[in-house]
């Protein structure tokens, strides 16, 4: 029995290849160029992802993480960029873009099921709680799979519940991870024509009740987006989220560059902690977001 999750998603994906080959931005060739070649994936499709689930940790905390690698069909990798060191930070991440070409998206994906995620490996679960797991999320020609490897970076070598197959196993996928960004990795920024910041489209609100429980005394922002907390995500008792785009968008994305993650936010009166979630190209609103896995 396998320990780590699989979930296929076959049908998605074909329905999605069905539609964007209708769609203006289809991966089929284009009717006015037959001799165009085709895509292999999607432009907005994710290809390969890695991004960390449940754990111990705030709910709004926990559904506004932000995946450390995310790589789209159009040769697209987004992670997140060199942090500043100040106190609180700021209230945006800083999500940087760059792109890697169609044969390195190719190369990506080998390498992935080359290093155990091609669903057979069994990862197996450590005798570690409250650990995240990582998921990945893998697209071949069967379709997407999601493998969900628990405490891949928490458990050492010798941590107790594995047996040494799943060890070896964990070994080789920690070795694959790390050379992804290495300097000479596939991911690598270095590698590609340009590197600027990710300018979403949508961005999300994790909203919770403001509590200045650090007395660090920030100063009041006034929300430009819909009225918070929004509505629950997940549980009744959860965080709020709403969703903010266009002109409000705008404004939200000058107002939160001068502002920290640590200003409260008014809206209707009220006072509110609202972690910001730049959402992904494949992403369209809170119910993207992941809540404790």
């Amino acid at each position: 029995m396998t320990n780590s999750r699989l979930r296929w998603t076959a049908p998605a994906v074909s329905l999605l290849l069905l539609v964007t080959a209708c769609g203006p931005q289809g991966e089929a060739a284009n009717a006015d160029d037959p001799g165009q070649p085709e895509a292999p994936h999607p432009a907005d499709a994710v290809v390969f992802q890695m991004t960390a689930i449940g754990g111990f940790g705030m709910p709004s905390a926990l559904a506004s993480r932000i995946p450390s690698l995310s790589v789209y069909g159009d040769g697209r990798v987004i992670s997140e960029g060199p942090t500043i060191l100040i106190y609180p930070g700021p209230a945006l991440p800083n999500l940087q873009l760059h792109p890697i070409a169609p044969e390195d998206v190719s190369t990506l994906l080998e390498s992935a099921r080359a290093a155990g995620l091609d669903g057979a490996v069994d990862f197996g679960t450590p005798a570690i709680a409250d650990a995240p797991t990582t998921r990945f999320t893998v697209r071949g020609a069967n379709g997407t799979e999601q493998i969900d490897v628990p405490a891949l970076t928490e458990a050492s070598a010798d941590a107790p519940g594995l047996t040494a197959d799943q060890r070896a196993a964990r070994t080789q996928l920690r070795a694959f991870v790390a050379s992804l960004t290495s300097d000479s990795g596939l991911l690598a920024p270095t590698k590609a024509d340009s590197a600027k910041p990710y300018v979403p489209t949508v961005v999300a609100g994790v909203v919770e009740p403001f509590s200045d429980a650090e007395g660090l005394g920030q100063p009041e922002v006034a929300w430009p987006g819909p009225t918070l907390p929004g509505e629950p995500l997940g549980a009744d008792t959860g965080p709020g989220c709403v969703t903010v785009t266009g002109a409000e968008l705008q404004t939200l994305l000058a107002t939160a560059a001068e502002t920290t993650v640590a200003a409260p936010w008014t809206s209707d009166g009220k006072s509110w902690t609202v972690q910001l979630r730049p959402l992904l190209p494949d992403e369209t609103s809170c119910g993207d977001l992941v809540v404790n896995g």
